[in-house]
């Protein structure tokens, strides 16, 4: 078990910066595939980034603005978020997967609560 706590969201300028964090407690957070997901209003929840040991992903509408990364000594996973665009707004929630690396929500076992990031124009 894992419990995930979402922080660092915020409204911003377009073309500005946001860091999200995601602290884990409970179970060795090194063990698990960590992904960022985020849901805008009437839309699906959709895939943003993931990160395992041996590989790293993005969605390509955020590839290059955006970086997913770790650190396991403080139990964190950040989203690094740069040149962000009116059409990232969103709620962004963090995820933990007990099978590793995957873009797919479905296999994630544990959500955080998630943070609202608004980009305005």
């Amino acid at each position: 078990q894992v419990q995930l706590v979402e922080s660092g969201g915020g409204l911003v300028q377009a073309g500005g910066s946001l860091r999200l964090s995601c602290t884990a407690s409970g179970r060795t957070f090194s063990s698990y595939g960590m992904g960022w997901f985020r849901q805008a209003p009437g839309k699906e929840r959709e895939f943003v980034a993931a990160f395992t040991w041996w590989r790293t992903g993005y969605a390509a509408s955020v590839k290059g603005r955006f970086t997913i990364s770790r650190d396991n000594a403080k139990n964190t996973l950040y989203l690094q978020m740069n040149s962000l665009k009116p059409e990232d707004t969103a709620v962004y929630y963090c995820a933990a997967a007990n099978l590793g690396y995957s873009s797919d929500s479905d296999a994630y076992d544990y959500w955080g609560q998630g943070t609202q990031v608004t980009v305005s124009s």
